[in-house]
């Protein structure tokens, strides 16, 4: 039962899936805040949250960047419902919560001013062409944030029971982000192991 819960880690499905999410959206608030404290956000700003999942982000995000329009995208069904009901009062004008894969994202060229990821790269199949998708949507100068609990690709507690889970460490995720097109990638690490790797649009 419990490694059939964990499977809602990747793709949150019915009543495990929705249980997931309410824990995802308690646990991750802190990764969400220290995450975000490396990024300054302008005000009017155009976001988006990739692999949305519970709408903690999304939530955080409109509260916090003063007059943003902040969108979400999510391959699992159970998520982008959840998320629209996290953020159900702001739905509308300053938020639009669909769902959808990173590696086709339903945006025009050049279009974002921030993109977020949380917690959701070690599913997406390939890494380097979901950044160049991200890249092809964010404003030369955009910035894109990617938070992650652990790094550590050695660490194989997660993924012997997750289905499809893939850590990338630090260092393999700044060098993908270089070769889309991104610059002045940084990378930040706390004292638990969690990473934050943020870079520029050129």
């Amino acid at each position: 039962m419990f490694r059939k819960f964990l499977q809602n880690t990747r793709k949150p499905e019915g009543r495990l899936g929705r249980w997931m999410l309410r824990g995802m959206n308690l646990g991750h608030n802190w990764l969400i805040a220290w995450a975000l404290s490396f990024v300054t956000f302008r005000p009017g700003a155009h976001i988006l949250d990739v692999g949305c999942g519970g709408g903690a982000t999304i939530a955080n995000l409109l509260k916090y960047v003063e007059n943003s329009r902040v969108d979400g995208i999510d391959y699992s069904a159970e998520s982008v419902a959840f998320s629209k009901r996290r953020n159900a009062k702001n739905l509308g004008e300053r938020c639009q919560i669909c769902e959808g894969n990173v590696a086709s994202l339903p945006y025009e060229d050049a279009v974002l001013d921030y993109v977020t990821a949380f917690e959701t790269i070690f599913f997406w199949p390939d890494i380097r062409a979901a950044f160049r998708e991200i890249a092809r949507v964010l404003k030369s100068g955009g910035t894109i944030l990617i938070g992650c609990e652990i790094d550590d690709a050695s660490n194989t507690t997660w993924t012997d029971r997750i289905e499809g889970m893939v850590i990338h460490p630090a260092e393999e995720i700044a060098e993908a982000l270089k070769e889309a097109g991104f610059q002045d990638v940084q990378t930040h690490r706390n004292n638990r192991g969690n990473i934050a790797v943020a870079g520029i649009r050129a």
